[in-house]
């Protein structure tokens, strides 16, 4: 089984990027689950977010505390919350940044790591604000060009089913896919 684990801030989208991963996943004939965790559910405060994906029936119904992947939607959760904890031996995190490698890994120093800024590219596509960009969408085609889980023509597909926006919404996942940078062990 796949573990996802996305930290996230309220209004940030995690929950639905939780949810449009196991989407793309189950288009691609996985059997898939996706549910939050809040805390103190206001906007701005911390938000984790789990997806899981087998080939076969998922029966397990806990939280995830052992990801084999990480993705953080702002790169200050780094600072904020422990994003490492559980991290299996050769997991990933994937996370949103204006910054290279370099910075992050004196911050966290995963086994693999991805980065993106899908900041910018929500920012450019109009989704959110720029004192709030709505970045989910993005980091969820970061997300498919950094792991190769699930196709980003999937993710693009679950996308566009979503009521708000969804042609500009997939125009970011696949922006963030095609800018998406790894490092470490493939």
């Amino acid at each position: 089984m796949i573990e996802v684990r996305f930290h996230g801030r309220g209004g940030q989208g995690a929950v639905v990027a939780s949810r449009l991963l196991a989407d793309a996943a189950f288009r691609e004939g996985k059997d898939v689950q996706a549910f939050p965790y809040f805390g103190v559910e206001r906007r701005g405060a911390p938000v984790t977010a789990f997806t899981k994906i087998d080939d076969k029936r998922i029966r397990d119904k806990s939280m995830i505390y052992e990801p084999d992947y990480v993705v953080v939607l702002e790169r200050s959760l780094l600072q904020a919350v422990n994003v490492m904890e559980g991290l299996r031996p050769n997991g990933m995190v994937l996370v949103n940044t204006e910054e290279g490698p370099d910075v992050i890994r004196k911050i966290i120093d995963p086994p693999r790591l991805a980065t993106v800024n899908a900041t910018k590219i929500a920012i450019s596509n109009k989704l959110g604000t720029s004192v709030q960009p709505i970045v989910n969408t993005a980091i969820v085609g970061a997300f498919a060009k950094a792991t190769g889980i699930v196709s980003i023509e999937s993710v693009e597909a679950a996308i566009m089913t979503l009521p708000r926006s969804p042609e500009r919404n997939a125009k970011a996942a696949r922006e963030a896919y095609e800018a998406t940078s790894k490092y470490g062990g493939e």
